[in-house]
């Protein structure tokens, strides 16, 4: 035999497959049709996979509670195939937190978009050079809100500042005032009293032995359990407990209240600046809000217009004191 006919053809070995494949079965088949079929099968899914690693995705922090966040961003995946990854911030300190993260990564933002579900701290980052834009959308409210069972509408405080009669001594609760909507409210009241007559209140709140917690709806809780009697809390809070059948009752917004409105913000620098935008556009669409107010997250599109009177604070005065003010309910609130 010549050393040509010994070797074999380099296109033997896959003739000699072709030849087994067809002479062997398997469950009424060739094995080569059973090799075609699983390869026309996992050569999709396959592609899908590859296709779902390369998804577009998007990086939120957001404030918003995850409840209420949650579906809304699923609904946005599922609408524009864009991958929305969140961080939410904890109760006990709510936006707090994620502020001195967005304010420690300024240089190198980790965050696309931020969902913030108040007002003054958005614009502290934004007057910090930590956004590109930002818009504020829908609104909820701070209020009053008392139980029902165990006080009735006649004998309910009609001001805050009743709360420091001693017969509301150690029946009043509310979130400590030094994070989240709690302290954009009280030092909304600092602007609206004054300095002096605000630090009186706050020392009498305290000295008046109020439950101090771990956020707006532990305050809520409190008042639905008949643990205490009066709080000062979140709209959307109060409507959570509602819906559980407690019986608390929001007071009528007056000149003290505050209304709070959503913010979203589209980080500078963001690593995928392309999809925060499309994320930034779907959660200022009204059907989007609609369904955030459904839910009771916020109360509705737009704050109602000068007919109620609210507070309303100058922001830019706001900021520049924001740091004495601050320090002040430290001192006073903390534990």
């Amino acid at each position: 035999m010549s050393e040509e006919n010994s070797k074999p053809k380099k296109d033997q070995w896959f003739k000699d497959f072709l030849i087994y494949g067809s002479s062997c079965w398997f469950g009424g088949l060739p094995i080569i049709a059973i090799i075609a079929i699983m390869a026309g099968l996992l050569v999709p899914a396959l592609f899908k996979a590859k296709q779902k690693l390369h998804r577009p995705g998007v990086v939120i922090y957001t404030s918003q509670d995850q409840v209420y966040a949650e579906p809304i961003l699923k609904e946005f995946e599922q609408q524009t195939g864009i991958k929305a990854f969140a961080a939410y911030d904890s109760e006990a300190v709510k936006t707090v937190g994620l502020v001195n993260r967005l304010l420690a990564e300024k240089d190198h933002p980790q965050c696309d978009l931020f969902w913030n579900n108040e007002e003054l701290r958005t614009r502290q980052l934004a007057a910090k050079g930590v956004f590109e834009k930002w818009a504020a959308v829908g609104y909820r409210s701070r209020r009053m809100a008392v139980n029902t069972n165990t006080l009735s509408l006649a004998a309910a405080p009609r001001s805050l500042t009743e709360l420091t009669n001693k017969t509301w001594r150690g029946k009043i609760a509310l979130a400590y005032p030094l994070f989240g909507t709690t302290a954009t409210h009280f030092l909304a009241l600092r602007q609206f009293w004054g300095d002096e007559r605000w630090q009186g209140w706050c020392r009498a709140l305290a000295a008046n032995r109020p439950f101090l917690v771990d956020g707006n709806s532990v305050a809520a809780r409190l008042v639905a359990k008949g643990e205490a009697w009066i709080g000062l809390t979140d709209s959307d809070d109060i409507a959570a407990e509602q819906r559980e059948g407690a019986p608390i009752l929001a007071l009528p917004l007056t000149e003290e209240s505050l209304l709070i409105p959503n913010t979203i913000a589209v980080v500078r620098g963001a690593r995928h600046a392309r999809t925060a935008e499309t994320l930034f556009d779907y959660l200022q669409r009204p059907e989007v809000v609609k369904k955030l107010a459904a839910a009771q997250a916020l109360e509705g599109l737009s704050p109602p217009g000068e007919t109620k009177a609210t507070l309303r604070p100058d922001w830019d005065k706001l900021l520049t004191g924001l740091d004495g003010g601050a320090q002040s309910l430290k001192e006073i609130f903390l534990r």
